[in-house]
């Protein structure tokens, strides 16, 4: 009987080319000048939003980037399909890999996790009170900790997008999102009740790698604290 595949059982690969990953969004956006700081120069079209490519080669033939949705940054980086990542705290704090080692906060992407309800009943109900709530989010790991915490049992709507639609049409009582300025809440009719944290982006690494290519990931590592260092 074959055994399933698990994260620990994929060595990255120490033959070709190094991989970056870098979340699509905001944050690829964000990262240009970190990345030009640090000497990583990728191909012309890995911001452009429209190119069907996905794997990019940089100036440095032993570094290649690949831009993969945010969520799914740590898991290339976790099964070793890419030895570097870029992403969210909230990402790491979602899905908590053994196999990623987080060396540094970059200071960008800032955000926060929070708790969202109607401006329209916010208020009305003590939350201390509560033995369980409807929540929707794509966070459903930590939505659940969250409110596991103060003895609240979470039924956990699971939503990929459009999370501010679901107090009003009935889905969940709460929603549980990143929240920038606000104003997506606002537009909605919603308001932040709770900060569960604060989310910057950091720099992600495969501890397999690190470990079977300690000078190499450790110089990149150098690299990008150095960058930090320079802004």
């Amino acid at each position: 009987m074959t055994a399933p595949y698990t994260a620990a059982a994929l060595a990255p690969d120490a033959t070709g080319p190094l991989i970056l990953a870098l979340p699509k969004g905001r944050i690829l956006t964000e990262c240009g000048p970190l990345l030009a700081r640090a000497g990583i120069v990728p191909a012309g079209d890995y911001i452009d939003e429209d190119s069907r490519r996905l794997r990019f080669p940089t100036q440095d033939p032993g570094l290649d980037v690949v831009r993969v949705r945010p969520f799914d940054v740590a898991t290339f980086v976790a099964f070793g399909a890419a030895q570097l990542g870029i992403c969210g705290a909230d990402v790491l704090m979602e899905f908590d890999y053994p196999e990623i080692y987080a060396p540094l906060d970059l200071g960008i992407g800032g955000c926060r996790i929070s708790v969202a309800e109607p401006a329209a009943t916010a208020g009305s109900d003590d939350p201390h009170r509560w033995s369980r709530v409807s929540v929707a989010t794509k966070y459903p790991t930590i939505a659940k900790r969250h409110f596991a915490a103060r003895g609240v049992h979470a039924d956990v709507v699971h939503l990929n997008g459009a999370m501010e639609l679901a107090p009003t049409l009935g889905l969940a009582r709460l929603i549980v999102d990143l929240v920038a300025t606000g104003s997506t809440l606002k537009a909605n009719g919603l308001v932040e009740t709770e900060v569960i944290d604060h989310i910057t982006s950091r720099l992600i690494v495969n501890r397999t790698a690190l470990k079977t290519q300690p000078e190499v990931i450790g110089a990149w590592i150098a690299r990008f604290r150095a960058a930090l260092e320079s802004a």
